[in-house]
């Protein structure tokens, strides 16, 4: 279903993007058939079903339905431990972080022990898989930057993941493995859920160890994307940089609900950068009104892009999370791209930035010889040969620069190759010159030879409208 982008007034917006009609599975027919009889009959009717978030079994309290923004009392007498116990046989047994699955859904049963271990409630939480949300934050998907989601708990972050994982694997035909910790993504069981479309899925047997997983699907499957929920500790905050550095792109979500939160925990500020601290002189103390000692961001972010999913429907987009890293150490104001889904579907899109998403009207760098024109509607599209994406996307971002890296040839204005790495990419060169698409050689990958070599193509494309 085609919507409308609306923008605010005066305000530059995105390409209109599609916004398919959300089509929504529960299988919460398997989650309720694990209940006591008499609770299956008060959840039967149409209207209890409609946006049931869970059911909460307590011992000795009556059971609860929870639905957002109130809950509702399924019986008046308290749960027995007959009752209790016999969920917990249907369900079957629980991992080491106290949850189990049903086979083939994402329904999740969370338990809750006393000191002596035994289960003293029970936590039923209905899993959704929601087809069409992606297309809110498409172009960012499209990008094949490292994207970064964060939100408070129980807003949809895995929801989204799992309709990005679908899409990258079955509609852009990348290669994806999903990390899936505690099977929280792709539900319970040998067998992945349908929602996350042919992209495949690695277990983690224990939480702690979610780290060494997301190395090992690296270096055994070839991954074009990993997708991973839950980066919450250092160990993996240093597994998503190794990745990242490889070239492989990254879809994760983070503890916390915006990007301030990351630079608070000292555990996940690798993912934007890092933190150090730096003595600056009189003269720049004084020009900055700080203190001589300051904390600056020591690398460039994991994540390129970030999204916070302030609500299902409203999601504040950070296209250059290095850029909004450094404007919040220095205390300076933080303007993202707001994206506002309305009742009707239709996406109100407001970016208080001067140019358009992914074309930064770019200053001069250090030691840069080249006046970049002006941004353009469109950015740069490039397809790399023997330069890893991961260079370019750290340059591009670095710089400020309107390039965009895309993964085949039909989809560049332009090849950039180093040179001879075309020779073991027949194909490439064949559709680039089947296409006209230029090809642009270097001898060697340096940051500087990228940046100068980008900068040409840019005056180019700019000036002509098209690479020559």
């Amino acid at each position: 279903m085609a919507v409308p982008v609306h923008c605010a007034p005066g305000q530059p917006g995105l390409q209109p993007i599609t916004i398919r009609e959300q089509r929504v599975t529960d299988d919460l027919d398997r989650l309720l058939a694990v209940l006591p009889e008499s609770l299956q009959q008060q959840l039967a009717s149409a209207e209890r079903r409609q946006d049931l978030l869970e059911v909460v079994l307590d011992l000795g309290r009556p059971p609860e339905a929870r639905y957002p923004g109130r809950r509702l009392d399924l019986e008046d007498a308290p749960l027995s431990r007959e009752a209790l116990d016999g969920v917990i046989a249907r369900v079957g047994r629980f991992g080491g972080d106290n949850r189990a699955g049903i086979a083939r859904t994402l329904h999740r049963i969370s338990a809750m022990r006393n000191r002596s271990g035994e289960v003293i409630g029970l936590t039923c939480r209905v899993g959704r898989a929601v087809y069409g949300t992606v297309a809110v934050v498409s172009d960012l998907v499209e990008s094949n930057q490292s994207i970064l989601i964060m939100g408070y708990p129980g807003v949809g972050k895995t929801t989204v993941l799992r309709e990005i994982s679908r899409v990258l694997a079955d509609e852009m035909g990348q290669r994806v493995v999903v990390i899936d910790t505690s099977n929280e993504i792709a539900g319970d069981g040998d067998i992945p859920h349908p929602a996350i479309g042919r992209a495949r899925r690695m277990q983690v047997p224990e939480p702690q160890h979610q780290h060494r997983v997301m190395i090992e699907a690296v270096e055994n499957h070839m991954p074009e994307v990993i997708v991973i929920d839950e980066i919450g500790s250092e160990q993996e905050a240093w597994a998503a940089r190794t990745i990242a550095e490889r070239g492989v792109q990254l879809v994760g979500t983070a503890h916390g609900h915006q990007l301030a939160n990351l630079i608070k925990n000292p555990a996940l500020r690798d993912l934007i950068g890092g933190l150090q601290a730096v003595t600056l002189g009189d003269e720049e103390a004084r020009r900055r009104g700080s203190q001589k000692t300051v904390q600056e961001r020591c690398a460039s972010p994991t994540f390129p892009l970030a999204v916070e999913m302030h609500s299902r429907d409203c999601w504040h987009v950070h296209w250059n999370v290095a850029r909004t890293v450094d404007a919040l150490l220095r205390d300076r104001p933080v303007q993202p791209q707001v994206r506002r889904l309305d009742e009707r579907g239709v996406l109100h899109v407001h970016d208080p930035s001067p140019c358009p998403p992914g074309v930064g009207k770019p200053g001069k760098p250090a030691g840069a010889q080249t006046e970049l024109p002006a941004a353009q509607d469109t950015p740069l599209r490039i397809y790399p040969s023997g330069v890893t994406p991961h260079q370019l996307d750290v340059l591009i971002h670095d710089r400020q620069l309107p390039v965009r890296v895309v993964r085949t040839v039909d989809r560049a204005d332009a090849v950039l190759s180093l040179r001879n790495s075309l020779s073991h990419d027949p194909g490439a060169r064949r559709t680039a010159k089947g296409l006209g698409v230029p090809i642009h050689v270097i001898k060697s990958a340096s940051p500087t030879q990228l940046q100068k070599a980008l900068e040409r193509l840019l005056l180019r494309f700019h000036t002509k409208g098209h690479v020559v």
